[in-house]
């Protein structure tokens, strides 16, 4: 297995891989599982991958999450279809978030394959939460420490909320649900111990203990501090791409800079665990 950065903070290219025979290799995937959570994303091409073999490879990371949102495909209930007809203008993932942080136990991370890719664009950026933290100065992480944020997903998927408004809104599921948590604005990462900023832009409603107004100027402070040059990654999709990220690790972005083309990504979201300071 070699493995080359994608960023001087965030990413790392995986070669020499096959994530089908990885599954029953217990080494070779406890290898791949520690570049994710120290990098964030790791990003292996070539690779053959089909739906079951994405769900036996899950399975044996770990448990897997079904989506709420998103429309699963009609074989796999296990495999949500992140996608755009060519006709929409709208994508899903189009702004900074982390997946899954509105959840009382946020999701470890996803599996993402591409499956149908626009003749340039759609690329997915991301950015090292550990790196942001580390960024942030002496004073800021003062004080943040024993502050706990408020994350929602409603006001993005509700009946009112943001993809309710666009062309997206039919391809959604589960507009009816409500969610919300709390966790701390800074965690350490449950298996490398790393400090990691934990808001988002997307999902981050407010601090615990403050009103939204109140928020913002620390919030917006720890977004900017989050996106740095040198902390952010891209991967750029090919045919047999898959990438595998941390959500506690990164923040990621999908490009919609392929009007008039369709994009269809298959995405399986790996179990997580309770978050802590």
């Amino acid at each position: 297995m070699q493995m080359t950065a994608l960023a001087p903070h965030c990413g790392v290219e995986i070669r020499g891989v096959q994530l089908a025979e990885a599954t029953g290799d217990a080494a070779l995937l406890d290898e791949i599982r520690t570049a994710v959570w120290e990098h964030g994303v790791a990003l292996l091409r070539d690779q053959d991958f089909g739906p079951q073999e994405h769900i036996a490879f899950a399975r044996a990371w770990g448990g897997i999450d079904i989506n709420n949102y998103f429309p699963l495909t009609d074989a796999f209930a296990e495999i949500a279809v992140v996608g755009k007809r060519a006709d929409q203008t709208t994508n899903i993932g189009g702004g900074w978030h982390t997946d899954h942080s509105y959840d009382q136990i946020p999701a470890m991370g996803s599996i993402l394959v591409a499956r149908e890719l626009p003749p340039t664009g759609g690329d997915t950026l991301f950015a090292h939460m550990g790196a942001a933290y580390d960024a942030l100065s002496d004073d800021l992480k003062a004080e943040i420490e024993g502050l706990e944020a408020f994350h929602s997903a409603d006001h993005v998927y509700s009946p009112d909320g943001y993809y309710a408004q666009t062309d997206m809104a039919e391809s959604l599921r589960g507009q009816q649900m409500t969610t919300g948590a709390r966790h701390p604005v800074a965690i350490r990462h449950p298996q490398t111990g790393r400090k990691l900023l934990y808001v988002n832009a997307a999902f981050t409603t407010h601090i615990v203990g403050r009103t939204r107004e109140e928020s913002m100027p620390l919030l917006q402070r720890l977004f900017a501090t989050a996106l740095s040059a040198d902390n952010t990654a891209r991967v750029e999709w090919q045919p047999g791409s898959v990438a595998i990220w941390d959500n506690r690790t990164t923040w990621h972005m999908a490009m919609n800079d392929y009007q008039g083309h369709a994009r269809t990504m298959h995405r399986i979201t790996l179990t997580g665990e309770a978050l802590a300071a």
